[in-house]
C-alpha cells in the first residue's frame, strides 16, 4: 500500500475534527452513540444485519458493524465489510463528469452527438446536464445488470429505444442514461471507467475498497447477501470477476462495491474539496429537477436527491439497492451531519433504518419504533419449529404482526415457492398455497401455484385439478404444466 494513502486513510478516519470538545460536546456524543448503538444491536436480534456510521462536527459518533456478513464463516459485519452500494455509483459517475469539465475534456451542455455517431434525430441534442438529472427522457433500463450483452449492442439498443418524454420536459429516474454517462467519460478521458475513478476519485481520497474489478479486495471482508435474511447471494464482486468485466446494464448507474470506511473518506474528500473545486461540488448538489410532476421541495442534483427543509436547511441524499443489498447516504450540510447505512439483508423492514438514525440525531426527544423482523424471516422461523396443524396459529400472527404485507396473496405464495425453490419443507409449501386460496379463491396464479405444490408433493390428480382452475380464471401459463401432467 502506498504509504502516503495509508497515512490519510488513517488521519481521515481517526480525526475527521479537532478533537478539542467541551464536556458537553463529549457527553452529547456519548448519548447519541448509545440511543444509536441500542436501536441497532436490538434490532440486529430480529434480522437487522449491516453496518451504520455518523459524523457530526467532525467527529465520528458512530462507525459499527451488526450482523452476519457471511454467515457460513460466521464473519461479523464492521467498517471495513464491503458492501454493493447500488445506485450510490451514480454520486461517482456525476463526480467523474464534472472532474472532466474541470480538466477541460467536455462541458454539460454537450450533447451526445459530440459523442456517438448515427443517432436516431431525437436523441441528437440531450445534454449531459439532461443525463444527470434523469431528464433526458430514457427509460429505466433496457436489461438485466447480468445479461449476456456487447457494448455495441447496449448501445445500439438504447439509442434505438423510444423516449419516454422529450428531452429536458421532465424528471424520469434512469439507470440506462448515467450508463451513457460511464460510456462518455470513457471517450472523453481515453481511459476505463473504471480507471477514471480510481486515478482521479478514489486514490486522491485514499478509497482503496471501493470499485468493481481493481482494487485488490480484501476478500474475508465481502459481505454475503441475504434477501429477506433468507435468500443468499454470493458477493457481487465475484460474478464481476467470473464474468471479467461488468455489464453496462449495470456499469456506471450501480454495482460498486465499497465499505463504511472508505465512504466516510468520500464525504471528506468532498467536504474538504480534495476531488472537486467549491464550484463544481456545489453544482453536483445543486436542486435542478423536481422528482415528481407536483409541486415538491423534492429534487435531483448531479447523483444525489436533494431536498430543501423547513428550517431553511438541506438534505441531501440517495439510495441504492439490487434488492439483496441497501445502500443509504445522508448529508445535512448546515447541520455537518453525515450518515451512511448499509444492510445485506435486505427487507422493507430495514430500508427506512438510515432516516431513523437520523431522526434520532436530530431529535432528542425522539424514541424510534423497534426494528421488526420481516414477515418472510419470522414465518420461515416458525416453520422450522412447527408442524403444519399450527398453520391457522401462523396465520393468525402473521395477520396480526404484518396485516401491510396482506392486501394480497404475494406474502404467502412467496413464502410456498421459496420452499419449493430450497427444496424443503415441501408440507409448509403445500399448506402455504392451501391457505393463499382460502383467502383468494379467485385469483388463478395462486391456483398455479397451489398445483406447484400438489406436484412436487406427489399429489398428481389434485395437481390436475388446480391447474384446471388456474386455467378457469385466465391463468394460461397453466396449461403447459397441465398437458405435461396429463400425458404423462
Amino acid at each position: 500500500m502506498n504509504k502516503t494513502i495509508f497515512l490519510f486513510s488513517l488521519i481521515t478516519i481517526f480525526q475527521f475534527g479537532v478533537f478539542n470538545l467541551s464536556a458537553q460536546q463529549k457527553t452529547e456524543s456519548t448519548s447519541l452513540f448509545s440511543k444509536i448503538d441500542l436501536y441497532l444491536a436490538t434490532g440486529s436480534k430480529n434480522g437487522f444485519s449491516g453496518a451504520v456510521s455518523v459524523v457530526k462536527n467532525g467527529e465520528i459518533i458512530i462507525n459499527k458493524g451488526y450482523g452476519k456478513a457471511n454467515k457460513d464463516t460466521q464473519t461479523l459485519n464492521n467498517p471495513n465489510t464491503i458492501f454493493d452500494i447500488g445506485s450510490n455509483t451514480k454520486q461517482f459517475t456525476s463526480t467523474a463528469i464534472l472532474k472532466l469539465v474541470e480538466l477541460n475534456k467536455l462541458n454539460v451542455t454537450d450533447s451526445l452527438s459530440k459523442y456517438f455517431t448515427e443517432l436516431p434525430i431525437d436523441k441528437r441534442n440531450i445534454t449531459i446536464h439532461q443525463l444527470l438529472t434523469h431528464t433526458a427522457g430514457f427509460s429505466e433500463s433496457i436489461g438485466r445488470d447480468f445479461s449476456d450483452i456487447s457494448q455495441k449492442d447496449f448501445f445500439e439498443k438504447l439509442f434505438e429505444s423510444k423516449l419516454l418524454s422529450e428531452p429536458g420536459e421532465k424528471y424520469s429516474y434512469s439507470n440506462a442514461g448515467y450508463s451513457i454517462l460511464g460510456r462518455i467519460i470513457e471517450l472523453a478521458s481515453a481511459q476505463s471507467y473504471e480507471a477514471f475513478l480510481k486515478e482521479h476519485l478514489f486514490l486522491p481520497a485514499g478509497m482503496l475498497q471501493t470499485g468493481y474489478l481493481l482494487p485488490k479486495w480484501d476478500t474475508k471482508q465481502m459481505s454475503h447477501g441475504y434477501n429477506r435474511n433468507i435468500i443468499e447471494m454470493e458477493p457481487t464482486i465475484t460474478r464481476y470477476q467470473a464474468d471479467g468485466d461488468v455489464n453496462w446494464n449495470l456499469k456506471a448507474n450501480g454495482g460498486i462495491n465499497s465499505t463504511q470506511n472508505d465512504m466516510l473518506l468520500w464525504y471528506k474528500a468532498l467536504k474538504t474539496n480534495i476531488i472537486l473545486t467549491p464550484k463544481s461540488f456545489k453544482k453536483l448538489t445543486t436542486p435542478y429537477q423536481n422528482t415528481s410532476s407536483s409541486e415538491s421541495t423534492s429534487s435531483y442534483g448531479y447523483g444525489w436527491g436533494v431536498k430543501k427543509l423547513e428550517n431553511s436547511s438541506k438534505r441531501i441524499t440517495h439510495n441504492g439497492s439490487n434488492g439483496t443489498y441497501w445502500h443509504t447516504l445522508i448529508w445535512y450540510p448546515k447541520e455537518d451531519i453525515f450518515i451512511v447505512y448499509a444492510t445485506n439483508a435486505n427487507s422493507s423492514k430495514v430500508e427506512g433504518i438510515a432516516y431513523v438514525v437520523a431522526k434520532i440525531i436530530l431529535d432528542e426527544s425522539y424514541a424510534p419504533e423497534p426494528i421488526k423482523n420481516n414477515a418472510y424471516s419470522f414465518a420461515m422461523d416458525y416453520i422450522n419449529q412447527h408442524s403444519t396443524d399450527k398453520s391457522n396459529a401462523l396465520l393468525a400472527l402473521l395477520q396480526e404482526n404484518y396485516a401491510d404485507d396482506f392486501r394480497n396473496g404475494g406474502l404467502l405464495n412467496t413464502l410456498g415457492n421459496l420452499l419449493l425453490r430450497f427444496n424443503e419443507n415441501l408440507d409448509w409449501a403445500l399448506e402455504f398455497f392451501k391457505m393463499n386460496i382460502q383467502l383468494y379463491p379467485e385469483d388463478g396464479n395462486l391456483w398455479d401455484s397451489l398445483g406447484d405444490g400438489y406436484k412436487v408433493n406427489n399429489l398428481k390428480e389434485d395437481a390436475i385439478k388446480s391447474y384446471q382452475k388456474a386455467i378457469e380464471l385466465g391463468y394460461e401459463d397453466s396449461q403447459e404444466k397441465l398437458s405435461e401432467l396429463v400425458k404423462n
